[in-house]
């Protein structure tokens, strides 16, 4: 049985489906305004509910040693529509979870569209959401349509930001060289649905490495216009980018080689190696880690084509870059996630300044849970600060520090979850232990992180 006053929910992306899953869920009249299909965006292709548009990875799966896969299992346990859709769709992919786009992207479309208590409208909401809403949930995401982007500045007072996300790159597996690609996950790490030989491995020697790098830094780039010119988040470079700041840079990051071996040459280890992931069920489809750019596209194939067993390689998608804007949350959202200057709204999603899949989501399902119960005239707290749910909401609508020298706005960036964002928790050596050896203090400190969180998320329902 559903309430009488309805959720208004503004887009239907990861944040937006899981928030009107979660409220429907709990007995509310849910409301789901989504523009696509009526008006498209610089980076969907279809008008489903919760399309993948970057990367098909929701990252770690391990609850106990990562904090990412922790949110993954406090959502799980909240009865998440994002998670049970991954579930039943995820591929291969070392410790990672990944999923097939459009298997998983249909799931929850066929979820929002069989709830009974959810309607779906398809309509841009262009302009503030009308006085007569009184339960908002605004998840329109980073592409939010420029009418309601217009708006929420005006209604806040505070300029919005934006940075620059990743479209992933996709390339056809049978265009590989698989005469010189191996498959291996790092460590051979096999994750859910995995084997351990989940990545597609293209290996470089030194001179193959230094070209590549070389070629990066002369490419010509898409110059954007100057309202778009604004600092990339550190979590989402173009490669181009990182190869200016030092000719090793990228041999640290999305082309690190530690944890492979090449089987066809055990004893030679490779200097750098790019990895490319499952992106779809068939196995057909293959995505570059890592390798977002903003090189013009009539540059990029030939480019990508100087990595070692892609010298053929045949693209889905050359990727790209898209504008992204977000809240400065610190200043205009309450630790209720509502806006300050308009107590009817909350807001969800990227939109807010979390940066990934799954932390969008979780703050769907928070906002989700929080407007149900004031549809029933109840009052509900935010998480815990203890789990991955709580200690996330928490940095976004008050945990952030100004960098000295910098207004908040300027200053506040998208934010993965992580361990630093938790408190602190106090580990004992294991009995009989004269001291820590190795890494076993970090191992025990996320054990512990975890444990507690999945403890004090049973007190919130």
């Amino acid at each position: 049985m559903s309430t009488s006053e309805p959720i208004h929910i503004i887009g239907g992306g990861l944040a937006g489906s899981e928030a009107a899953w979660q409220a429907a869920e709990a007995g509310a009249t849910v409301i789901v305004h989504e523009m696509r299909g009526v008006r498209g965006t610089d980076a969907h292709s279809t008008d489903s509910f919760a399309e993948l548009v970057c990367s098909n990875s929701f990252r770690s799966d391990d609850h106990e040693q990562n904090a990412v896969g922790l949110l993954h299992e406090e959502m799980r346990r909240r009865g998440s529509l994002i998670m049970r859709a991954a579930d039943q769709h995820k591929l291969p992919a070392g410790g990672a979870l990944a999923v097939d786009r459009h298997g998983f992207s249909d799931e929850v479309t066929r979820a929002i569209h069989n709830h009974a208590n959810i309607t779906v409208v398809r309509e841009e909401i262009a302009g503030w959401p009308p006085e007569d809403w009184k339960n908002v949930i605004i998840a329109s995401g980073p592409l939010t349509s420029p009418a309601l982007a217009d708006a929420i500045p005006a209604k806040t007072g505070e300029d919005a930001l934006a940075f620059f996300d990743a479209i992933a790159l996709i390339v056809h597996k049978d265009s590989i060289n698989m005469d010189i690609v191996w498959a291996q996950s790092r460590y051979d790490k096999a994750g859910p649905s995995g084997t351990g030989a989940d990545y597609l491995n293209c290996p470089m020697n030194k001179d193959q490495y230094y070209a590549f790098v070389e070629a990066l830094t002369v490419a010509p780039l898409h110059e954007f216009k100057d309202w778009e010119k604004v600092p990339y988040f550190d979590g989402c470079l173009p490669i181009e980018v990182m190869a200016e700041r030092g000719v090793e840079t990228l041999r640290h990051g999305p082309m690190k080689p530690v944890g492979l071996t090449n089987p066809r040459d055990p004893l030679v280890k490779s200097y750098a190696i790019v990895q490319l992931r499952q992106d779809n069920a068939l196995g057909t489809l293959w995505n570059m880690v890592g390798f977002q750019t903003k090189m013009r596209y009539g540059i990029r194939a030939d480019i990508f084509r100087m990595i070692p067993g892609l010298e053929n390689a045949q693209f889905a998608r050359l990727g790209g870059l898209h504008r992204n804007t977000f809240l400065n949350s610190p200043k205009v959202l309450g630790a209720d996630l509502k806006l300050k200057a308009d107590p009817r709204i909350r807001f969800a999603g990227q939109v807010t300044g979390v940066e990934g899949y799954v932390e969008s989501a979780a703050v769907g399902l928070i906002t989700g849970r929080l407007a149900a119960a004031e549809s029933r005239g109840e009052s509900s707290a935010t998480p815990p600060l203890t789990t991955a749910l709580g200690a996330l909401v928490a940095h976004i609508t008050g945990g952030h520090i100004e960098a000295e020298g910098y207004s908040g706005a300027r200053s506040f960036q998208p934010m993965n979850v992580n361990f630093g964002l938790f408190p602190e928790v106090t580990i004992t050596k294991p009995e009989g232990a004269g001291r820590w050896r190795g890494n076993d203090k970090a191992i025990a400190k996320r054990k512990a992180i975890t444990s507690r969180a999945l403890e004090d998320l049973k007190g919130w329902a």
